[in-house]
């Protein structure tokens, strides 16, 4: 192994490989394409950076990108999502890997820097964090650079505003944007990984209280659902008149957020923005509050004012800070405002990350085939490698759908029919 790997300890390296082995019963969509790879070595010498939550479902997609023939290596894409073990394993891989759970911020771009120091071809990010280090301190890689892949709602925003600033200088596959990604991964994963974490670190009875989702994009509707399940009272935040309108049909309570304040008993935050919970919002909270985060980064919830309207702060659980405000309540703030599921617990489950490293691993073919041929523009994920992905996992359910006849087809296609 040539790159440098910056990892907890090797020593866990065996219990990380009996996980991913685990995850991997639940990824059948994702072994198909491995399997193809190994024959085809569809990324044979392509040396890929990639920036991406160090999981057990990431590990099963890194051992297919290197069956595939790619030369890889990870970091980390947040400081508090690695697992540790799996780090370790993926090393003993031979994927050089650089990611510690609990990293601080100067470790976090130091590994950044590790992973880009590999020259590569292609990028894999999560949240972009990868992609504007390459263009903003390591610009001089850009010309051995022939297309990338994002995976989050925050990354796809933060490059589509790089391309509309005219700084974007390679091709880049929305990931997060294929309908077998959101509909499943944002919605169903991120529903049950959030309460998740929020339940592994708190310990909290759902039923019964009452949760704040701001935002109601597919995380926020995945969230709703799941709390609702549990028996919680739910309240939406919002800013879109059509998302509100809909979170009003599917039966959620719809106020701003300082009137939720003094309401709400949880409170999580999936918008891709900036101070969701603000410092207006923090003197109104009622004691006992608990505020989680479940978005890319750890901005949504307002923390420097948090600790400036604090008397006092301790760790009263793992992963849970009480704060003493000045009023004499005490609010927590769950995984430092960091992604809940991933700090608190595993992240998704691995059978809809099946869906989402499958669009990953086939938009990076898609890449390699078409280097040369796509615009400098963040691309979404190609319509038949988002159908091929859903007929594989519907395939491996042992589900069956119908086809269109000859004569259905041609009525689609025509407009003279009529009544």
């Amino acid at each position: 192994m040539s790159a440098e790997y910056d990892i907890k300890s090797p020593s866990l390296a065996h219990e990380g490989r009996l996980r991913i082995e685990w995850a991997a019963r639940e990824m059948p969509v994702l072994a198909q394409i491995k399997e193809r790879f190994i024959k085809e070595k569809s990324l044979a010498g392509m040396r890929i950076s990639a920036c991406l939550h160090v999981t057990t479902e990431t590990a099963n997609l890194a051992l297919t990108l290197q069956a595939g023939g790619a030369d890889l290596v990870l970091c980390a894409s947040n400081p508090l999502s690695t697992q540790d073990d799996v780090a370790a394993a993926l090393v003993d891989c031979g994927i050089p890997t650089n990611a510690i759970k609990g990293e601080d911020d100067g470790t976090y771009y130091r590994h950044i820097t590790t992973a880009l120091n590999h020259r590569p071809q292609l990028t894999v990010d999560d949240g972009a964090d990868l992609v504007t280090t390459l263009h903003t301190k390591r610009s001089k890689l850009l010309k051995d650079v022939l297309g990338g892949t994002e995976e989050t709602t925050t990354g796809v925003v933060r490059l589509r505003s790089m391309e509309h600033a005219g700084k974007l200088t390679y091709p880049i596959i929305a990931v997060n944007d294929a309908q077998t990604k959101y509909l499943f991964d944002n919605r169903y994963g991120t529903g049950q990984s959030t309460l998740d974490g929020v339940i592994r670190a708190t310990n909290v009875l759902l039923a019964g209280k009452t949760l704040v989702v701001a935002g109601y994009g597919w995380c926020g509707k995945g969230l709703a659902l799941r709390a609702k399940g549990m028996g919680a009272h739910v309240i939406v935040t919002e800013v879109d008149p059509i998302k509100a309108l809909e979170a009003a049909m599917d039966r959620c309570r719809v106020m701003p957020m300082l009137q939720a304040a003094s309401i709400g008993d949880i409170f999580i935050t999936v918008t891709g923005d900036k101070h969701v919970i603000s410092q207006d919002v923090i003197p109104l909270l009622k004691d006992g509050a608990i505020l989680a985060n479940s978005g890319h980064f750890n901005v949504e919830i307002d923390i420097p004012s948090l600790e400036r309207f604090s008397s006092s702060k301790r760790c009263v659980r793992q992963f849970v800070d009480e704060y003493t405000l000045q009023n004499g309540r005490r609010v927590y703030l769950l995984g430092e405002g960091r992604l809940i599921n991933l700090a608190a617990a595993e992240g998704h489950p691995a059978s809809v990350m099946d869906m989402s490293f499958a669009n990953q691993a086939l938009c990076l073919e898609y890449l390699v085939k078409n280097r040369g041929t796509l615009a400098t523009k963040v691309f979404a994920v190609p319509a038949e490698i988002d159908k091929d992905v859903a007929r594989l996992k519907l395939a491996t359910m042992g589900i069956d759908i119908d086809t269109l006849t000859p004569e259905q087809e041609q009525y689609l296609a025509s407009w003279e029919e009529g009544t």
